[in-house]
């Protein structure tokens, strides 16, 4: 160990991109990891719902000049592409035109990208099978175990960062020894993964350039694309009720569910019901934590603010804060505490507000989608960014296609969510809007909170 030696505990994305970013400030990175390498063994990739990965993410791969290359193994997405249960499918933009898009990504591919090129720059080692058993801030050592042998080990670990995900061990000895207070949310809906593989040459079975959506009501799927034609396909159903996956115990039911609810899925994926029942039950947690550090011990990424993945933005909150963290580190022998402090600080009510904006857009998908009256708000946004380019970013727009924070994106949604209301009022077509009128209070109560960070 050196003074220029620090450790991470989690070697999943968030972890390896700190870890490059640590060893592009020319620190000495151990990098611990409790599965093996993903990239010689057969190992689960973590929650495996396909990530998105938009401007906030793209930005940090950018500083470690991967965003290029990761683009070149995504599918870029359009928007989503409802399918309702009758009627025509209909594409909802993301944004203005098809110069914006979320990129669909494998989140092992991504991890195994990350992971080869912090091992390539000398500053990283990874030990993996290594679980993270306790920490002990006293003596600032970590104590970890062999996942293969059972051997307990302590290792001097004076700088540590937990990147360690939703059930984080430090997290653990944080709350253990310093006082760090956690809440868990857990949603009352979980999800089960399917495949729906690609056809005959490699082509895909539905328009790979987006996501695709089936909203019905309480509950819905989803499906994004891969490379390979295929698409990764996710049910969200509440765990008990009248519809739920204690309802979906046998094979028949499975069939019956999906020929009711899905007709058009139904024949794309190859036996359903047995690949549906042998997949596993996932469970979807919000996790807030206060505070993020204690001394020179610190939580990134889903350890400090794990959310629902329902708008694309776990993977891309915890890499921002890898540039944010970055952008702190001033000089080659930083005040650790202090640093960890004033991270937490900038950080935390911005993450806070992506945790309440990705249940927000649960319900938006869920519920909302082809609700007349969400419609038509789409349709006025639509028109006020056509006739005042630059003046109108939608909420989504503010989180997937700006760096703007979290939080400034949050109250904007609340006040456009207030506009269009008082804009469509005895409407039903975005061609009755008084646009000029919705121009000057863009302008009026918009402008003022957004522009400091534009």
């Amino acid at each position: 160990m050196t003074s220029k030696t620090v450790t991470v505990i989690g070697a999943g994305p968030v972890g390896a991109l700190l870890a490059l970013t640590l060893a592009r400030r020319g620190f000495q990175v151990e990098l611990f990891e409790r599965r093996p390498d993903m990239r010689r063994h057969q190992v689960s990739a973590g929650r495996s719902i396909n990530l998105a990965v938009s401007t906030r993410g793209l930005h940090a791969l950018n500083k470690s000049g991967l965003d290029a290359e990761v683009l070149r193994r995504a599918v870029p997405m359009l928007g989503r592409m409802i399918h309702p249960l009758q009627g025509e499918l209909q594409l909802q933009r993301y944004g203005r035109d098809d110069s914006e898009f979320i990129n669909s990504m494998s989140r092992g591919e991504l991890n195994e990208l990350l992971m080869t090129k912090a091992e390539e720059t000398s500053r990283v080692r990874i030990h993996f099978n290594q679980r993270l058993f306790d920490y002990s801030f006293e003596h600032a050592r970590a104590t970890l175990h062999d996942e293969e042998t059972g051997a307990v080990r302590a290792v001097p670990a004076p700088i540590i960062f937990g990147t360690d995900g939703s059930a984080s061990a430090l997290r653990t000895a944080l709350v253990d020894q310093a006082a760090t207070q956690v809440t868990q949310t857990f949603l009352d809906s979980g999800y089960k993964e399917l495949t729906i593989p690609s056809g005959t040459q490699q082509l895909f079975q539905l328009e790979p350039h987006a996501l695709h959506l089936w909203p019905r009501g309480n509950f819905m799927l989803i499906a994004l694309p891969n490379l390979d034609g295929s698409f990764t396909c996710t049910l969200f159903l509440a765990f008990e009720g009248e519809v739920s996956f204690e309802r979906l115990g046998e094979a028949a039911a499975v069939e019956s569910f999906f020929a009711r609810w899905f007709p058009d899925a139904l024949p794309l994926i190859p036996n359903l019901a047995s690949a549906f029942l042998e997949a596993p039950l996932g469970r979807m947690v919000t996790v807030k934590v206060a505070p993020w550090s204690h001394g020179s011990a610190l939580l990134l990424g889903d350890a400090a603010h794990a959310i629902v993945p329902f708008f694309g933005q776990g993977m891309n909150a915890g890499f921002e804060d890898c540039t944010v963290l970055d952008a702190l580190l001033l000089n080659d022998a930083p005040d650790w505490p202090g640093v960890f402090a004033d991270f937490a600080e900038r950080r935390k009510p911005d993450c806070d507000a992506i945790a309440d904006l990705a249940i927000e857009n649960y319900l938006e998908m869920r519920d909302q989608v082809a609700d007349p009256r969400f419609l038509l708000h789409k349709a006025v946004e639509a028109e006020l960014q056509k006739r005042y380019p630059g003046e109108y970013l939608s909420r989504y727009q503010l989180v997937t296609f700006t760096r703007v924070p979290y939080r400034l994106a949050l109250e904007a949604g609340k006040v456009q969510a207030e506009l269009l209301d008082e804009l469509t009022e005895g409407f039903t077509t975005a061609e009755q809007v008084d646009y000029p009128r919705a121009r000057g209070l863009v302008a009026e109560r918009l402008g003022p909170l957004l522009r400091p960070s534009r």
